[in-house]
């Protein structure tokens, strides 16, 4: 910990105003993320391709107690963006996660969260890159190699040219997923109400309990989907690394924070409403995805055409997400020199030249691995990425906790933006992770992440021992 942190005598809060003042003074960038484009990314960060493909297995497991299990999620969610909100009015940087585990937790907490984040990211980027390459033979008969190379150095591109550039392509990208979605309630919505389409004489609310009741698996089914649906929520964080590029971020990051409840109800739990109202949930199965489901019921056979180009532009999505954050966990690493020196160089533009072509050049890699030994490497990559992205999470509630109490004893400034209910939002939330956790532990399908986890926390830690005995006198590596 700091010492403005454990002075007692005021000293340390007026030192920590005046570094939350500076914001990201000296980092480099260029705050030129309009309120637009930040609602936008908060919006698509919460809608991928957990929800449109990864749904289909949940109802599966779950069936309509699934929505249930969103909105439980979708409530710890809220507690940690809140959590993470309060931090960010604190202080708003780039690199937040790793920079306030660094403060308030140590600074091997900051080195793990910061390599874990950028890890998350790159694994995320390699199944979602992969992931477009196969939707694109739905159109296109062209070796997904050649579609993966494609889109990965459009998206590098994107990312080197500008910010700006990234958060308009974000803007577009989430445009079309909330269309989508919005779309589909609407539909359902007029079939239930004027039954027209095929479904019409069978569409009902009814089905929400008919088909074998809301819990048609039981409890343990409906907790054996917690990961599918965490899985879904992973990169709502996102936000949280734009705040030393946001034009206002004291305005228009809380605004973008506030409308996580309502995304959440719309998107999820209204959306899965209207589609197992219209569509019984005995009839959707693992791997195919509940919105085409939904469109074959209906008659309609340009779903699965439509859907095929939403599931791409959440994948690329994701993809561009992954570009925009490694970048900027390497370089806020090496300017605390957790990390190679070079990770620090900009582009004119002020983007991350080195760490953001490091991080495409691992996801080529990866895609070239993918592509050569398939089998269930998705499903393992996914749970590494599941646990690895929680991470973040645990340490965003953990920071909270510990920034709360000193801010409460007066030793750093209060946050405009307080979490409502904390510290015991925060918590519950924990506890709610580790459940999840529990129960990845139990599916033998998602166990495999668990083993992995204590190997890359066994080279984080000799790794930053290493870095450590190199570098004695760096205070990145003071005690905290």
């Amino acid at each position: 910990m700091t010492s403005a942190q454990v002075d007692d005598k005021g000293q340390g809060g007026r030192e920590a105003a005046a570094v939350a003042d500076a914001g990201t003074a000296g980092e480099g960038y260029q705050r030129a993320l309009g309120a637009r484009q930040i609602q936008m990314i908060a919006i698509g960060g919460a809608i991928g391709t957990g929800l449109f493909l990864g749904a289909g297995k949940a109802i599966a497991k779950a069936g309509p107690s699934l929505i249930l299990a969103y909105a439980v999620a979708g409530l710890v969610i809220f507690f940690i963006m809140r959590a993470l909100g309060e931090l960010l009015m604190y202080r708003p940087v780039s690199g937040s996660f790793s920079e306030y585990a660094r403060e308030f937790v140590g600074p091997f907490a900051g080195f793990v969260t910061g390599w874990t984040y950028w890890l998350f990211w790159v694994v995320t980027g390699i199944t979602e890159v992969t992931a477009a390459a196969q939707y694109m033979t739905f159109w296109f008969d062209i070796p997904q190699w050649v579609s993966a190379l494609i889109f990965t150095i459009i998206l590098y591109g994107v990312n080197l040219i500008s910010v700006k550039l990234f958060g308009e392509l974000e803007f577009w990208f989430s445009m079309v997923k909330v269309t989508a979605i919005v779309g589909m309630i609407l539909i359902c919505a007029g079939i239930l109400t004027l039954g027209f389409s095929d479904a019409g004489d069978t569409a009902s609310v009814t089905h929400l309990w008919a088909d074998g009741g809301f819990f048609p698996h039981g409890i343990s089914g409906t907790l054996m989907t917690l990961q599918i649906v965490m899985f879904a929520f992973l990169a709502v964080e996102l936000v949280g690394v734009t705040a030393g590029e946001s034009k206002d971020p004291k305005t228009v990051l809380p605004k973008a924070i506030n409308t996580v409840p309502w995304r959440i109800a719309v998107f999820y739990v209204g959306a899965l409403i209207m589609i197992l109202s219209v569509v019984p949930w005995t009839e959707f199965q693992p791997g195919i995805s509940p919105f085409v489901a939904a469109f074959q019921k209906m008659g309609l056979g340009v779903g699965a055409g439509i859907v095929n180009f939403v599931v791409l532009t959440a994948a690329l999505s994701s993809c561009n997400s992954g570009m925009y954050s490694t970048g900027r966990m390497l370089r806020d690493l090496a300017l605390n020199g957790q990390g190679p020196r070079f990770f620090t160089r900009l582009t004119r533009s002020g983007t991350p030249l080195i760490g953001t072509t490091f991080s495409a050049a691992l996801m080529l890699v990866g895609v070239w691995i993918n592509y050569q030994w398939p089998g269930d490497a998705f499903t393992y990559v996914v749970s590494f990425a599941t646990i690895s992205g929680m991470w973040a999470w645990i340490m965003i509630l953990v920071c909270q906790i510990r920034y709360r109490g000193l801010a409460d004893r007066g030793v750093l400034p209060q946050s405009t933006f307080r979490a409502p209910g904390a510290p015991f939002t925060s918590i519950f939330a924990l506890a709610f992770i580790g459940l999840v956790i529990v129960m990845m532990g139990i599916d033998k399908d998602t166990r495999v992440s668990l083993y992995c986890a204590p190997l890359w926390a066994a080279v984080l830690g000799v790794s930053y021992l290493v870095l450590k005995s190199r570098n004695p006198e760096n205070k990145a590596f003071a005690k905290s």
